[in-house]
């Protein structure tokens, strides 16, 4: 498959993601008709969908910390890992525009900004990125995330975390999908921790997850 269409499907998939979850949130920030439940529900469904939308195309990482992890645990071609990141950040700054466009009165559009110290909010990003990872090293084909269950496995796993985590962190795991609202609102101050935990949560997880099982170059 061509590259041209590798991205693209892992750019719309990207931003159909942040635009639907960020946007749950900002319209819930400005009326309350979404509440809490039903931005989780939406993140694990979109999710969900691009999965089964754009796995056998792209993979549909849609997270830069997964394109990394996958190159790690030799699943994924490092020469592709620039090529992926720059699409996804790209994307999800576009989302974000978007979404202020649209819902102007927001002042956070979607922003993950933590309820708890953030030395706490790291430590359960990274927990949370680390139990996404396994199960996606679990139910992945080399480095796409396909077949009949990828997408419900992924998307659900997603929703549970953002359903008991969100209040806390607003449950990010990705570092394409923090960095646009906070480029584009203007929220600086705890980017760090939603960079680094995802990264290094889900390194571990391919660590953790080639101790019991054998490592094998699937790129």
């Amino acid at each position: 498959m061509k590259l041209k269409m590798v991205l693209y499907a892992e750019f719309v998939g990207t931003f159909a993601m942040v635009l639907c979850g960020t946007a749950a949130m900002a319209v819930n920030e400005t009326t309350g008709a979404v509440a809490h439940e039903g931005v989780a529900i939406t993140w694990g469904l979109i999710v969900m969908v691009m999965i089964y939308a754009f796995g056998e195309q792209s993979g549909a990482h849609f997270n830069p910390a997964v394109t990394l992890s996958f190159a790690l645990a030799k699943r994924f071609s490092w020469k592709l890992v620039l090529p992926y990141w720059l699409t996804q950040f790209t994307a999800a700054i576009c989302a974000s525009l978007v979404v202020s466009a649209l819902i102007p009165e927001s002042n956070y559009i979607g922003a993950t900004i933590p309820s708890i110290p953030q030395t706490h909010a790291f430590w359960l990003e990274f927990l949370l990125s680390f139990f996404l990872m396994i199960v996606i090293l679990h139910i992945s084909t080399g480095s796409k995330e396909i077949g009949p269950v990828a997408g419900l496995a992924v998307g659900s796993v997603i929703l549970l975390e953002a359903m008991f985590a969100g209040p806390l962190t607003n449950a990010s795991m990705n570092p394409a999908r923090s960095l646009g609202p906070a480029l584009v609102g203007n929220h600086w101050e705890p980017i760090w921790l939603y960079i680094a935990a995802p990264f290094t949560g889900m390194a571990l997880a391919v660590v953790l997850f080639y101790f019991f099982v054998p490592l094998r170059n699937e790129s």
